[in-house]
């Protein structure tokens, strides 16, 4: 494990216990942000520790995280942090948010690490070297036909959106099952073989960024709607390489006719 990953890790395990004093508070505090969402006072707390860290240990790193300005780095290197993805759930005592930390360089998501802490569950990945849960390597599942597949989704408007023709659109009515277990928890259960298909129609680079390593390095694939790999794009679609593959070419057909 790399420098650079195992103080990802450390700062994820120590955000993610930082978190548990709010998610057991029964009057908590919650604000509203510019753009409607909700955030907490454990958002904030979870991502000035994670960036106090970095700053001290990589101070010419870059860093963007959910919460507060970017600090511009001085080399090609960038942190991303979301203290807490699902703070929806997080406010309402579902254990299925996660603290994302990534480190992208020269543009390239080189790790990503997502804790549960709720759940007791670790993902980490770094850029060749595999994904793993809690230590023990994981990969995605081998299925490929869609009836047989499981797709969540984050939004409701992944079910409540006018008819579409959109490849990653039309599995809501073909996938043999269809549930809403959204946010990282479900790009998690795609990278660890529990799920075939997570898709989020919403997306800001630091949900991505830590999602990207995670389930490429366990043998699957990400995409946003137009079927590029990115941070910055029209949401993100998480799946194993068989059907993955099979949404990429389902895309391309669609964009050039």
């Amino acid at each position: 494990m790399t420098p650079e990953l195992q103080l990802a890790v450390e700062m994820a395990e120590q955000a993610g216990r930082l978190t548990l004093s709010y998610f057991y508070r029964k009057s908590l505090q919650v604000f509203t942000k510019r753009d409607s969402t909700p955030v907490t006072e454990a958002d904030r707390k979870a991502e000035e520790l994670i960036r106090k860290a970095i700053r001290s240990r990589y101070p010419d790193d870059g860093v963007l995280g959910e919460e507060f300005e970017e600090y511009v780095g001085h080399n090609h290197r960038r942190w991303i942090i979301d203290p807490i993805d699902g703070t929806k759930a997080f406010i309402h005592g579902v254990p299925l948010y996660g603290v994302m930390i990534a480190l992208e360089i020269e543009g390239n998501q080189h790790l990503g690490v997502v804790n549960f802490p709720v759940l007791g569950e670790l993902f980490h990945a770094e850029y060749g070297g595999g994904a793993y849960c809690n230590g023990k390597r994981i990969q995605v599942s081998s299925v490929a036909d869609i009836a047989d597949a499981t797709v969540l989704f984050t939004e409701k408007e992944y079910l409540l959106d006018m008819s579409s023709s959109h490849p990653v659109d039309k599995l809501r009515h073909e996938a043999g099952l269809v549930r809403g277990w959204g946010d990282c928890y479900g790009h998690t259960l795609v990278a660890s073989g529990r799920a075939e298909v997570s898709v989020d129609k919403i997306m800001s680079p630091w949900d991505c960024a830590a999602i990207i390593p995670i389930v490429t390095e366990a043998g699957g694939c990400c995409f946003d709607y137009t079927g590029v790999t990115t941070i910055s794009g029209t949401g993100l679609v998480s799946a194993n390489n068989e059907i993955g593959t099979a949404l990429l070419a389902a895309i391309s057909d669609k964009r050039i006719n």
